[in-house]
C-alpha cells in the first residue's frame, strides 16, 4: 500500500519564478485555445443582448437595469466602455477569451499553493481544453468573467489563510470576493465552501475580525445585485422547473461533453481523495479537500435549491463557475501518482482532448451557438414587396446585425431604437393592415418549427389570411425557424 507521504508533493518548495512564468504561459495558451472557439459560430441571442446594452447611453443601461438583467448591470458598463472600438464579433468575444486566460493563470498558482506547480499546471492545460471553456471562453457574456473572478478569490483566500495577519491580503481577498458577486450573480454560490474554509483553518480572533469582516464587505453586492434579480425574476420565467435527475447531466455540463465530463468528475473526486489523504504531510489538506469539492458540488445543488424554494433558475451556464474546479481537482489527482505523475498529467490532458474533440469541432461550426441568423438570411430567396415579420421581436437584433439591408420589409418596426426597458423593439400591432398588398411574408422565430403556434406574431400573420407555404429549420434546438407565408 503506497503511504501518504509517498503521495504528497515534495516539500522543498519550487522556484517561485517558475511558477510565475508558468502562469504565464498557461493563461496565454488558455486564451489561445478559448479565442480560437469563436471559429465561424455567429452571435446568439444572448450575446446580441450584450451589444443592446453596451450600445445603450449610461443613462439608458441604467433604464434598463431597473427593467430587466439588473444583476448584469457592471458586465455591461464594462461592455458598454469595450464597445466603443467597436462590435465585430472577435472584438466583443476577447474579453471572455481574457477572462478565461486569467483563470488558467490562477489555477497554475492556487495549485502550486495546493500541491505543486506540476499540478497547477495540468489543471490549467485540463481547464483550456475543456469544451465548456471554448464555448464559454469565447462568448459575450459574463461567464468567463464569473470563472476568472472565482478561481481569484480561491488563490486569494488560501493566500490570506496562510498569513492570517497581513491585513492587505484579506483587502484583497474581500475584492475578489466583490467581483466574484458582480460577474455573475449565481457565481455567489461557491462562497459557502469558502466560509467552511475559512471557519476549519482560522483562529476565532482571526475569522472574527479578518475573514469574516472581508467576506461580508465583498458581498454586499450580492445583496443589492440579487434583490434587483428577485425583482425582475420574471426575465427568467422561461426555465423550466427542474428535478433531481438534473444533476446526473452536471459533469457534462461542466466539461461541456459527457465523454470528456463523466471520467474527469470521476479524476476529480480521487484527486479530493488524495489531497485529504495527504493530510499528514500537508497541513490543511483536509479543508481544502473538502473546500475543492464543495466548489465543484455545492453550486448546482444551492442551484438547485433556490429552483424550488425561490424561482425556477436552473440553467447550465449558470455553473460555469465549477468548470475550474473540476480541472483542479484533476490536475491534483494526476500530479499524485507516484513515480508517473509526469505521464499521468500528459495523459489525463490527451484523454481530455480526445473524449472532447467532437463538441470542440461543434462549437466552432457555424451554429455553434445554436442560432445561427446567417443561414436563416441564406434561406430566405427575398423578391421585391417582401416582408418580415419576427416571431418574437428580438430576434430582430440578430437580422440588423447580420442583415446589412438585405432584409425584407420590415412592415411592423417603429424606429430604430430598442426598447427601453428590455431587449426587443417597438412594433405595430395592426399587423393585417401592415400586410396589406403582400404576397409573400416571411415570418422568423427562435425555436422548432412546432413553437410557431404559440407566438401571437405568428398567429397574427394567419389571421391575415396568409398560409404557410414552406419552413425550415437550424439543425439544433432551440435554432430558428424561417417559414414563408404566402396570400391565397
Amino acid at each position: 500500500m503506497t503511504s501518504a507521504a509517498t503521495l504528497a508533493p515534495p516539500t522543498t518548495p519550487e522556484p517561485r519564478t517558475r511558477g510565475h512564468a508558468s502562469a504565464w504561459l498557461a493563461g496565454a495558451a488558455a486564451g489561445a485555445v478559448a479565442f480560437s472557439g469563436t471559429g465561424a459560430a455567429t452571435l446568439n441571442g444572448d450575446e446580441l443582448a450584450t451589444i443592446s446594452a453596451a450600445s445603450r447611453s449610461l443613462a439608458g443601461l441604467w433604464e434598463l437595469a431597473q427593467h430587466i438583467d439588473g444583476h448584469f448591470l457592471p458586465y455591461y458598463v464594462f461592455m458598454h466602455f469595450w464597445a466603443k472600438a467597436g462590435t465585430a464579433e472577435l472584438w466583443l468575444r476577447l474579453p471572455s477569451a481574457l477572462a478565461i486566460a486569467v483563470a488558467a493563470g490562477l489555477l497554475v498558482a492556487l495549485g502550486g499553493r495546493l500541491h505543486s506547480t506540476r499540478a497547477g499546471v495540468t489543471a490549467a492545460a485540463v481547464f483550456a481544453v475543456l469544451p465548456s471553456v471554448s464555448y464559454y471562453g469565447a462568448f459575450a457574456r459574463s461567464c468567463a468573467f464569473a470563472a476568472a473572478a472565482v478561481v481569484l478569490s480561491f488563490w486569494a483566500l488560501h493566500r490570506a489563510a496562510e498569513r492570517p495577519e497581513a491585513a492587505r491580503r484579506w483587502v484583497v481577498y474581500g475584492v475578489s470576493v466583490a467581483l466574484v458577486c458582480c460577474t455573475h450573480l449565481f457565481a455567489v454560490l461557491v462562497l459557502p465552501a469558502q466560509l467552511v474554509a475559512a471557519v476549519a483553518l482560522l483562529p476565532r480572533r482571526d475569522l472574527l475580525l479578518r475573514a469574516l469582516p472581508a467576506l461580508a464587505a465583498g458581498g454586499v453586492p450580492a445583496v443589492v445585485l440579487g434583490l434587483v434579480g428577485y425583482g425582475e425574476r420574471h426575465a427568467i420565467s422561461w426555465i423550466p422547473q427542474r428535478g433531481p435527475e438534473v444533476l446526473l447531466k452536471f459533469p457534462k455540463m461542466a466539461a461541456g461533453a459527457a465523454e470528456a465530463g463523466l471520467p474527469l468528475f470521476a479524476v476529480a473526486l480521487a484527486g479530493a481523495g488524495l489531497l485529504w489523504w495527504s493530510a499528514r504531510t500537508r497541513p490543511g489538506g483536509r479543508v481544502w479537500a473538502a473546500t475543492l469539492l464543495g466548489w465543484l458540488v455545492l453550486p448546482p445543488l444551492l442551484l438547485l435549491a433556490v429552483s424550488h424554494l425561490v424561482t425556477p433558475a436552473y440553467v447550465d451556464r449558470y455553473l460555469f463557475v465549477t468548470a475550474p474546479a473540476l480541472a483542479l481537482l484533476a490536475g491534483l489527482a494526476a500530479a499524485s501518482v507516484p513515480r508517473m505523475a509526469v505521464a499521468a498529467c500528459c495523459a489525463l490532458v490527451a484523454v481530455t482532448v480526445a473524449a472532447g474533440f467532437a463538441q470542440h469541432v461543434e462549437v466552432r461550426e457555424p451554429n455553434g451557438r445554436f442560432e445561427d441568423v446567417p443561414w436563416a438570411l441564406r434561406r430566405m430567396d427575398v423578391r421585391p414587396g417582401d416582408a418580415i415579420v419576427y416571431g418574437q421581436s428580438s430576434v430582430r437584433a440578430g437580422f440588423d446585425y447580420y442583415g446589412a439591408g438585405a432584409t425584407p420589409d420590415d412592415v411592423l418596426r417603429i424606429g430604430t431604437a430598442p426598447d427601453p426597458d428590455g431587449f426587443g423593439f417597438p412594433e405595430r400591432d395592426d399587423v393585417a393592415e401592415a400586410l396589406a398588398g403582400r404576397e409573400r411574408v416571411w415570418v422568423v422565430w427562435r425555436g422548432a418549427k412546432s413553437s410557431g403556434a404559440r407566438l401571437p406574431r405568428v398567429e397574427a400573420v394567419r389571421e391575415a389570411g396568409f398560409e404557410q407555404k414552406s419552413a425550415w429549420h437550424s439543425a439544433d434546438l432551440p435554432g430558428l425557424t424561417v417559414a414563408l407565408y404566402t396570400a391565397p
